[in-house]
């Protein structure tokens, strides 16, 4: 069991979305950064749909009360066990009384924390993401409070004790990691419309840089700049969106849609962000800029090939070293 002592500012539990059901309007949802909560899983032996707490800007305060083995990874937000400073991106043993504490943000907004054998909680339509607005899905379908405690799953004996040494051993597994930059160039795609937007403002979308509003959320972040404008105004009939769509609202400013995003959406699209980018979106805070450098469709492709890749690779290394040490 999880006990959880404080909340933090936003934490709750979601896995990689809830996919099927868009066509019937309930949108996908799930984890905003994707690869920090997959290797987050990986490194506690759980699958790497397992749900995670998402934990957001001011983390909470967190009981354990059996012995277990978490990992931590996204957004550094000075987590401490019992007031010792733990390592993120690799497996962590810990002890039943233990407190888990965060504090000031140091990189990144958003971290993933995993523990062996999942957060369980019940699924709605196949997903236990948690949908704030609906109040569905993860815990009672809102966020963690004081108070609350939630149950794990249950890791195999010899699992555990393969993962209690990979948290005692001198080894550091070889993972990529994203830079989580406060200004990080954003690869993109044009979007189905940039054609219908001006000269000027195909230009700006790939030099100018753009500010995070304060109004941002899960659903989009609203970025502030030079207004874009399509070359004749008009009305488009509402189209299927993507995590990373970028729109262009009446405005002028463009909003990149995130894990909350509608399913359907009727303002222009000027870019579509490359799937790998997209955690460096979701870690950035308000006040935070951002510049979008064009890429191909095909370019884009392969750097989700190799992160893939990547992923495969490391969750091979780690299934053999647990192996070995069962």
């Amino acid at each position: 069991m999880l006990k959880i002592i404080k909340s933090g500012m936003l934490t709750t539990v979601q896995d990689l979305g809830r996919y099927g059901f868009q066509k019937y309007g309930v949108i996908a949802s799930g984890v905003m950064d994707p690869f920090a909560h997959r290797i987050a899983n990986l490194l506690v032996g759980n699958g790497e749909n397992a749900a995670t707490m998402e934990i957001s800007l001011i983390g909470p305060e967190i009981e354990f009360e059996a012995d277990t083995c978490i990992a931590i990874c996204g957004g550094d937000l000075s987590p401490a066990i019992d007031g010792k400073s733990c390592k993120m991106w690799r497996t962590l043993a810990v002890s039943k009384g233990s407190i888990l504490r965060f504090g000031a943000p140091k990189k990144g907004c958003r971290a993933y924390l995993a523990v062996a054998g999942g957060i369980s909680v019940e699924e709605v339509m196949h997903s236990k993401s948690t949908y704030l607005r609906a109040e569905i899905g993860g815990f009672q379908g809102r966020a963690l409070k004081a108070g609350d405690r939630l149950q794990v799953g249950t890791a195999a004996p010899e699992r555990m004790a393969a993962l209690r040494k990979a948290a005692t051993a001198e080894i550091e597994w070889q993972i990529q990691a994203p830079n989580y930059y406060h200004e990080p160039v954003v690869r993109m795609m044009k979007g189905r419309q940039y054609d219908l937007f001006n000269a000027e403002s195909q230009q700006r979308i790939f030099t100018d840089p753009f500010t995070v509003s304060s109004h941002s959320d899960r659903m989009g972040y609203r970025l502030e700049g030079s207004p874009l404008a399509l070359e004749t105004p008009g009305e488009l009939i509402s189209e299927p969106v993507a995590f990373g769509s970028v729109q262009v609202p009446s405005d002028g400013n463009p909003i990149v849609l995130m894990a909350d995003r509608q399913t359907t959406g009727g303002y222009p699209k000027i870019g579509q962000v490359a799937a790998v980018d997209l955690p460096l979106i979701s870690q950035l805070n308000p006040g935070d800029r951002i510049r979008f450098k064009e890429i191909s469709l095909e370019e884009a492709q392969k750097r989700l090939l190799d992160q893939e890749q990547h992923i495969r690779q490391l969750k091979i290394g780690i299934d053999l070293k647990m192996e070995e040490w069962k």
